[in-house]
């Protein structure tokens, strides 16, 4: 058997993550411990009692989620199970990215939790509300949706597999698309309710943000590779992975192709580490050759050992 973790994006928090574990385990209360330290206020708060607005805020998202995917994975070791010794590659998607890197000893916990709250922030500052929109096209093959957008003059921010692929850009360029994809068969095209036009072009502005971040920070090779978003590749050189990280700001994240990637390289279970079962949903969709684990509560890290036993 061999496995992969993979680590959740924006839209899996929810308010309550991770309480569990920080209440069962010292090893995640200090992660979440180490995060508010590291930013200077208690979003520890924020996750656990909300308000779910405040939690939704990207540049609290993405921290959060960060928090309770390295808590889970701490509260994971701390029961024998060893990254290095078990685990043949890490991948995140999108911010996920970051936490894999974080959990491969790449960022520390507190840089990580800096790096995302500076990433969430200059991401949400790179275009003026409204201006930008994403959109959900269900239903319509990868040629078809990058037709669409070629006409239009957006871009694919998220090939996530299954049927679905997410475009972005400005609102009108948004708009023609996926209505170009209706026409074009999509069983449906969905405005998305999102603050930002993430992974399109419009997010320059924050892509130079990350790279003057990304030189500054502290930085080790993963004891593991990283399945990079953007390359679809395995690597393990900082250099390169800062440079993938800094592409992925305006890039796609290949992430159906990131799964098949896994199933035709040996990998054949998928830990889902952190809040939800968003990934391993669409991995279900993506291939059969794959088994998946989710790993956000107690429950599952008891489930897990017994299985490692």
């Amino acid at each position: 058997m061999s496995i992969a973790l993979t680590f959740p994006g924006q839209g899996s928090q929810s308010v309550g993550m991770g309480k569990a574990l920080a209440d069962a385990y010292p090893e995640a209360r200090r992660v979440f411990d180490e995060v508010d330290d590291a930013l200077g206020e208690k979003l520890s708060a924020v996750i656990w009692d909300g308000p779910e607005d405040a939690l939704t805020l990207t540049s609290n998202a993405q921290p959060a989620l960060m928090a309770v995917s390295i808590a889970a994975l701490r509260a994971l070791e701390s029961r024998g199970f060893s990254l290095k010794d078990r685990v043949s590659y890490v991948a995140g998607h999108s911010l996920g990215e970051y936490s894999a890197l974080c959990a491969a000893g790449m960022f520390s916990v507190a840089d990580t939790a800096r790096l995302l709250r500076l990433r969430g922030n200059a991401m949400q500052a790179a275009v003026p509300v409204g201006e930008g929109a994403m959109a959900a096209i269900i239903g319509l093959d990868h040629a078809g949706v990058e037709e669409a957008c070629n006409e239009a003059g957006c871009q694919i921010a998220n090939d996530n597999g299954g049927g679905q692929i997410v475009i972005s850009g400005a609102r009108a360029k948004v708009e023609a698309a996926a209505e170009i994809c209706t026409q074009k068969g999509a069983k449906r095209a969905l405005m998305l309710q999102v603050s930002a036009p993430f992974h399109s072009a419009l997010m320059a502005p924050a892509a130079d943000a990350m790279r003057d971040a990304l030189e500054k920070v502290s930085k080790t090779a993963p004891v593991v590779p990283v399945v990079a978003n953007v390359v679809v590749a395995p690597l393990t050189d900082p250099d390169e992975i800062v440079t993938r990280l800094v592409e992925q700001v305006t890039g796609r994240v290949r992430w159906r192709e990131t799964i098949e990637w896994f199933a035709s390289n040996g990998v054949t279970t998928l830990y889902e580490i952190g809040s939800g079962k968003v990934l391993s949903g669409l991995a279900k969709r993506i291939s059969k050759d794959v088994t998946t684990v989710n790993v956000s509560n107690p429950a599952d890290i008891d489930s897990v050992v017994a299985g490692i036993d």
